[in-house]
């Protein structure tokens, strides 16, 4: 899988509102808010199982009511067509 170009890239994230280039991290970040822990928890399963499916796990933490998540595809080192057709999944997780 290769990398995507900054072109490519920005492209991309231009259609997922509310992710953006971490260039520190070299991927594509965005966190999210819940009602409570429960749907935050819950959001995880589901991101969890596409995950597993597509055999590309995300970086990501949880505190309470907020998941932040980050995409890399780390053996390419950085962003690639993975890391977004991953993002869009995420999207459609969503409650």
């Amino acid at each position: 899988m290769a990398l995507l170009s900054e072109a490519e890239r920005e492209a991309a994230l231009a259609a997922l509102p509310g992710w953006a280039y971490d260039a520190d991290r070299n991927g594509i970040a965005k966190s999210f808010k819940f009602a409570d822990f429960n749907a935050a928890v819950g959001f995880m399963t589901r991101v969890a199982l596409a995950a597993e499916k597509a055999d590309h796990h995300p970086e990501w933490s949880n505190v309470w009511n907020r998941v932040d998540i980050l995409l890399s595809t780390h053996s390419e080192g950085g962003v690639t067509e993975k890391d977004i057709a991953l993002a869009r999944t995420i999207e459609a997780s969503l409650p």
